[in-house]
């Protein structure tokens, strides 16, 4: 799936080879509102067909449109939308976007990409992400006062700290078990071998800082939106001491996300 920070900030969307087609239509997260949603998105294909035909050859028309039909056909697709769809394309160009905001249904071709509604978006003061991390790996979420979901974090955000320190990772000479609780509820207890406790401090940090850079870089600066840690909090103090990421904000929340039963416990903390 796309990300529409990125290519936003990137200038992705300000240029196209005409015609440049923008399909806009709400969606729905469950069964059984979802199963309109595929037969929706084909009208507006067709839509977008009707428009070709009356502005290029139609010889033309169908390389424009396979990646519509495909996507009309994915099935796992269609079973994990959000609250609205965008769909950009052109020659060399196709961006689809999960939205968890409703749009109106909209399917235009034209010189330039409609991208109005995008910006709206873009332009809330309601959105914001949040961080869960512990000693082990990362969690991204980004939502709105409305809905908070999970986004899959950047090429260059290590989601791990095997992934962070790799071979220079000291933690995996030592015995670790981790006593009660899901996703951290617990600190792990540590049996180190030589009484190196701090090599885990230290480990923890570099993976932390890892992290900062990775986010800051890859979803903080191009989108723009606060960032809220998500952790427990023994750990909010190293994190928000090794951390250089502006959008960082002060308060935090005190449990890691695993623990929550649901994202909306999640999202009602963030908001």
């Amino acid at each position: 799936m796309n990300t529409l920070d990125q290519d936003y900030a990137a200038g992705l969307l300000d240029n196209c080879e005409p015609p440049c087609l923008s399909l806009y239509q709400p969606t729905h997260r469950h069964y059984p509102d979802n199963q309109q949603d595929p037969i929706r998105f084909g009208n507006l294909v067709k839509a977008l067909e009707e428009s070709l035909l009356q502005q290029v050859p139609k010889d033309e028309i169908r390389p424009l449109l396979e990646q519509f039909l495909a996507l009309a056909g994915d099935r796992a697709f269609w079973n994990h939308t959000l609250d609205g769809l965008a769909v950009l394309a052109a020659k060399g160009v196709f961006r689809v976007y999960t939205l968890q905001r409703s749009v109106a249904e909209l399917a235009v071709v034209a010189d330039s990409f409609h991208t109005k509604p995008l910006v709206r978006i873009l332009q809330s003061a309601d959105r914001y992400q949040v961080l869960g991390l512990n000693r082990k790996e990362i969690k991204l979420f980004e939502g709105n006062r409305d809905a908070l979901d999970e986004i899959e974090p950047a090429q260059g955000v290590p989601r791990t700290i095997t992934q962070a320190l790799g071979e220079e990772l000291t933690e995996p000479h030592r015995t670790v078990a981790s006593y009660g609780g899901v996703g951290g509820a617990k600190s792990p207890m540590h049996h180190g071998h030589g009484g190196k406790e701090s090599e885990v401090d230290i480990d923890a940090e570099r993976f932390f800082r890892s992290v900062d850079r990775g986010v800051l870089e890859h979803h903080s600066q191009p989108s723009g939106l606060p960032l809220i840690l998500a952790a427990l909090p023994e750990h909010h103090h190293m994190f928000h001491e090794v951390s250089n990421n502006p959008f960082l904000i002060d308060e935090s929340i005190d449990i890691h996300p695993d623990a929550l039963s649901t994202s909306d416990e999640l999202r009602q903390r963030a908001w």
